[in-house]
């Protein structure tokens, strides 16, 4: 019930003070409209870039760039917009000659650009989907779309400079360190060629043929010993044979046999052990045949012992005469094949003692061949792994010297913009009504509130505290009425004609008359 007196009273207010309602309304009109004439126009060209996937497939050549977009375009950026390709950028295309009294100087126009340019990435679906657009703010649209522009050609000559820099480097640090392994690697093929010709013959892959030749050397060794024993029992034998001629007697070699007569019995000591051996193996001890044997061998062993008590004259079977000449030289041969034999013995005991140290030793150069084969192995895999690196590293070098690998398209060039992006005229004016209402309302409410004139005759009574008897209107005549109405109506005609004057001066003075007209129409466009 009390909010209508309440809007009443606000109403009177405003039709009171409606002057200074439209005044207060008009003049902040007039300082918006000011704002939105003067205020720099900002113009953005923008540019979109695609990021091109690798045009090889992968699985014939990988790339050896992997580092992500994102990354690389971080890196990219920070080289496109720093101070010396800036700097190049604001002398080449004058950015900021328009301002020529702003006192800002080359340090302060470059970090104004560096602000002035936006980049933004947009992830698409999948590797090679993605895309970036570069934005640059400025107040001349020409400038801004040649700025844009260039910095979208650096991007793309940076990315291709960035990618062969780094598959270069990459191959060049593989191709050093191929050579240090392959140096390494010789090194080592040198010192497991010497291994292999300092221990040849004892080697583990030749174990099995030292021990054929070693089991080989100790049966020709036994068949020369047993050979040793037959000449020199054929020696003594011959001997004897010489001492008897030497002496004029006749050596008997026959025995009686085992069933009662004689045959012919072995003259020799190793003949009649063999016998022996084979008669025990079939006999008793007290068998006859076994005794007579046992009594031929000893007289043989007690002849040849008493041979090499005596003095040996028949080393020199010259010196004994009587002996046969056949049998001088069948001593002499026997001699010579004893002598033979022995040198022959000698040697085989040397190849035999050095096959088996090269036996002994086999366990021990296995050890040692394991190492440097490890050693050896493992050098020769890291050579191969990292030549295959190299040939990939040379692919890849090609592929982006070719320019076939992931690259930077532009999609969209940027293009001069029509419109400015700042002021934005329509909100600025929106804006400017709202507050021209707000603060006409409001200087008119405090213009009101300062007049301390009675209107009613409430205000007295409440006042003075004393009852109203009688409240007589005030009356005006026809004539004070129209005097009235003529001046509200020259008021409100001075006001209008005062403000479009204004707001012609306020375009004029900022724009001029040829960019006013231009600037009508474009308002007119929006």
């Amino acid at each position: 019930m009390n909010q209508l007196p309440d809007i009443s009273q606000y109403w009177h207010i405003a039709v009171r003070r409606k002057y200074w309602i439209i005044i207060t309304f008009l003049v902040t009109i007039l300082a918006g409209l000011t704002y939105a004439l003067t205020a720099p126009r900002i113009f953005v060209a923008k540019t979109l870039i695609l990021v091109e996937s690798q045009r090889v497939p992968q699985d014939f050549v990988r790339s050896i760039v992997s580092s992500d977009i994102e990354e690389r375009l971080k890196t990219i950026t920070q080289q496109v917009t720093s101070r010396t390709n800036l700097e190049s950028i604001v002398k080449e295309h004058q950015v900021y000659s328009e301002e020529p009294g702003s006192g800002m100087t080359l340090e302060g126009q470059i970090e104004l650009l560096r602000k002035n340019i936006k980049i933004d990435v947009a992830r698409g679906g999948g590797r090679g989907g993605s895309a970036f657009t570069i934005e640059v703010l400025g107040k001349d649209r020409v400038k801004v779309t040649r700025v844009t522009n260039t910095l979208a050609s650096n991007f793309i000559s940076e990315n291709l400079k960035n990618r062969e820099s780094q598959v270069l480097g990459t191959s060049a640090f593989i191709a050093d360190e191929l050579e240090s392994v392959r140096k390494q690697l010789l090194e080592k093929e040198e010192e497991y060629k010497k291994f292999r010709e300092k221990h040849m013959g004892g080697l583990p892959e030749q174990l099995q043929t030292n021990l054929t030749i070693l089991q080989r050397l100790q049966l020709t060794q036994e068949q020369i010993a047993n050979s040793i024993r037959d000449a020199e029992n054929r020696k003594i034998l011959i001997r004897t044979q010489m001492a008897t001629q030497h002496s004029g007697e006749t050596p008997q070699t026959r025995v009686p046999g085992s069933s009662g007569g004689e045959r012919e019995r072995p003259s020799d000591l190793a003949s009649l052990r063999s016998e022996l051996a084979g008669l025990q193996a079939r006999y008793t001890p007290s068998h006859p045949d076994v005794i007579r044997v046992k009594e031929m061998i000893g007289r043989l062993e007690q002849e040849r012992a008493k041979t090499e008590a005596q003095p040996d004259k028949t080393e020199n079977p010259s010196a004994m005469p009587g002996v046969d000449a056949a049998v001088r030289r069948q001593y002499m041969e026997v001699e010579h094949e004893v002598m033979n034999l022995k040198v022959d013995q000698e040697r085989l005991k040397s190849q035999i003692k050095y096959y088996q140290q090269k036996v002994e030793e086999t366990p021990l150069r296995e050890q040692e061949l394991i190492s440097v084969n490890r050693d050896y192995n493992n050098l020769k895999e890291t050579y191969n792994t990292m030549l295959r690196k190299k040939l990939d590293a040379e692919i890849s070098v090609s592929m982006e010297r070719k320019q076939k690998g992931e690259q930077f398209r532009i999609l969209d060039t940027a293009k001069e913009p029509e419109r400015p992006i700042k002021p934005d005229v329509p909100s600025i004016l929106l804006m400017t009504v709202a507050l021209a209402l707000g603060l006409g309302g409001g200087v008119a409410y405090l213009r009101d509130m300062m007049d301390t004139s009675f209107r009613k005759p409430e205000e007295i009574e409440k006042e003075l505290k004393l009852p109203i008897l009688v409240s007589i209107p005030f009356k005006h005549t026809k004539q004070e009425i129209k005097g009235q109405k003529r001046k509200e109506i020259f008021k409100a005609a001075g006001v209008a004609a005062g403000f479009a004057v204004s707001v012609v001066a306020i375009v004029v003075g900022t724009k001029g008359f040829g960019a006013t007209v231009r600037y009508i129409k474009e308002l007119a466009g929006l």
